[in-house]
């Protein structure tokens, strides 16, 4: 799933190379120990409540708590390893993303270790773990009154992904033939857009287990009397729905947009409209109302385009749009949900603080949305500093980018043993 966008946008010199890198990422909280330690911070709590997670249903909890020593945070390291398994993955297929086609396989084996392992579980715990000094499932001492509403990651997931591609990209520098000797932009088309549409596709249908899969549970009643059907099992539906809202109108907005703007269709800038407004969305999908998602939406087609056009005046070479998406948009999102976040479904989904402040435009003053604010800078400073700093020194012990005559040849050939693909008779001997 998420090898097949990526994929299809490289080059087809590349294929393998881009492929090879999801290996020691899925790998990664098995053989990565700075992984166990930083996730055992994370959901290291004076509370038996965990923070919103992904179900995942291919992993195990039970199986993982023995390999995992008899502390007394065992249990809950397992059940974490399971439940974030997926977002970890995502932050690497951010960062890849905006340094692909030019970057040694070491430097993908360093920072994703750095990535993974300390980055971004410092930022889960910050507004995830119910003692994280921005998180809105603190029982006391909220930041501003509020806390951080990041129900799904538009934060935690997709910025912080975003901004380590950013620093990667920019000390990296553009791919050989991205900009002319004017400095003009040269599309650097990728090998398959049917690649591109079908990993779009899936990843459309895993968002529903990244925002309505971010629910612990589903049978859980709100105590509604007037309304007794009414529980957790309706603020599932309500974000599914808003998620497929958001998506669908960044996706339709996109496609018409780029058609005034540059005179024709293009598929694969309709699939990376369509992913940024459900990365936008990923923040507040289960407290706005469905109207609001496709104002969300809307606005994180032009985010995207917005950012697009400012990264070609900036000869900045980002070969999957990923900074722009995930960084961009998972900012907007972050900052709608401070704007839209509706009192009621905020009340259910942070119960226990019927005076919470709730979206500025929906008459909740502006306190949520400056702890969102807060957010934001906190995120771009941490992981700028991180991430800036481990992609400073790999470029400075030359192990960030491989040689000129390696990227014009193709990773696959010169690095990988050969071709993804058979063009002719003479090369199937």
């Amino acid at each position: 799933m998420f090898n097949w966008v990526p994929g299809g946008l490289h080059k087809c010199s590349y294929c393998l190379s881009k492929a090879l890198k999801f290996f020691p990422i899925s790998c990664k909280p098995l053989i990565n120990p700075p992984l166990i330690f930083t996730l055992q911070f994370v959901i290291s709590s004076s509370s038996s409540s965990s923070p919103p997670a992904m179900a995942e249903m291919a992993c195990s909890a039970a199986d993982l708590h023995h390999l995992l020593g008899g502390s007394a945070n065992a249990t809950a390291v397992a059940e974490y390893i399971c439940s974030r398994f997926e977002s970890v993955s995502t932050k690497f297929v951010d960062t890849t993303g905006s340094i692909a086609e030019r970057t040694q396989f070491v430097a993908y084996l360093i920072y994703s270790s750095v990535l993974t392992g300390l980055v971004y579980p410092i930022v889960s715990h910050w507004f995830w773990s119910s003692d994280g000094w921005g998180s809105a499932a603190r029982s006391d001492k909220l930041l501003f009154g509020s806390g951080v509403i990041d129900f799904a990651g538009s934060g935690v997931v997709h910025m912080v992904g975003g901004i380590a591609g950013l620093w990667g990209a920019l000390i990296e520098g553009p791919r050989i033939g991205r900009f002319d000797h004017a400095g003009r932009s040269v599309a650097l088309r990728g090998h398959s857009g049917t690649l591109v549409v079908l990993g779009t596709f899936l990843l459309w249908f895993g968002w529903y287990g990244f925002n309505p899969g971010s629910f612990l549970n589903i049978l859980k009643a709100y105590g509604h009397t007037a309304a007794p059907y009414y529980g957790q099992w309706s603020a599932i539906g309500r974000t599914a729905v808003t998620t497929t809202l958001a998506g669908c109108t960044a996706a339709l907005t996109t496609l018409f947009g780029k058609r005034l703007l540059v005179g024709h269709w293009n598929v694969t800038d309709v699939c990376n409209g369509l992913l940024g407004g459900f990365a936008a969305i990923t923040s507040g999908c289960a407290v706005v109302d469905p109207w609001a998602a496709i104002v969300c939406g809307f606005f994180a087609a032009w985010v995207l385009i917005g950012f697009n056009k400012l990264a070609e005046k900036l000869k900045y070479d980002d070969p999957l749009e990923a900074a722009q998406l995930h960084g961009g948009c998972g900012a907007w999102g972050i900052l709608f949900t401070g704007l839209f976040a509706k009192q009621a479904y905020v009340n259910e989904i942070y119960p226990g603080l019927p005076e919470r402040p709730y979206g500025m435009l929906m008459g909740g003053g502006g306190w949520l949305l400056a702890a969102h604010l807060v957010q934001i800078l906190s995120i771009v400073g941490w992981v700028s500093v991180t991430m800036g700093i481990v992609f400073w020194l790999l470029h400075k012990f030359e192990l960030l980018r491989i040689k000129a005559e390696a990227e014009m040849a193709g990773m696959d050939l010169t690095s990988h043993g050969g071709l993804a693909y058979v063009y002719n008779d003479e090369e199937k001997f």
